[in-house]
């Protein structure tokens, strides 16, 4: 690898899964405020992650239905109220 072509803050990670609580530790430039104790007792900056392959159903195989905030009941409101005005 060449010398000298990575930032200043190429660093170790940890990227954290906050869906399944799986974490992993590689190097990256990502700037972040948080960090977190790792299994070898050192502290580093953590990431927080939604989903990942831990937990994307593409690579789990398992489907995995999120609903936040009522979306899909929200348009269904709005769609049963588009339908009604078109039917007068």
């Amino acid at each position: 690898m060449k010398k000298e072509i990575h930032p200043a803050s190429y660093r170790l990670v940890v990227f954290k899964d906050m869906s399944v609580d799986s974490a992993f530790l590689t190097k990256s430039c990502i700037d972040t405020k948080d960090t977190i104790k790792w299994e070898d007792g050192s502290e580093y900056p953590l990431v927080k992650l939604e989903i990942s392959n831990q937990s994307h159903p593409f690579y789990t195989g398992k489907v995995k239905m999120l609903d936040i905030a009522g979306r899909i009941d929200k348009f269904r409101e709005r769609a049963s109220k588009k339908s009604v005005v078109a039917a007068k």
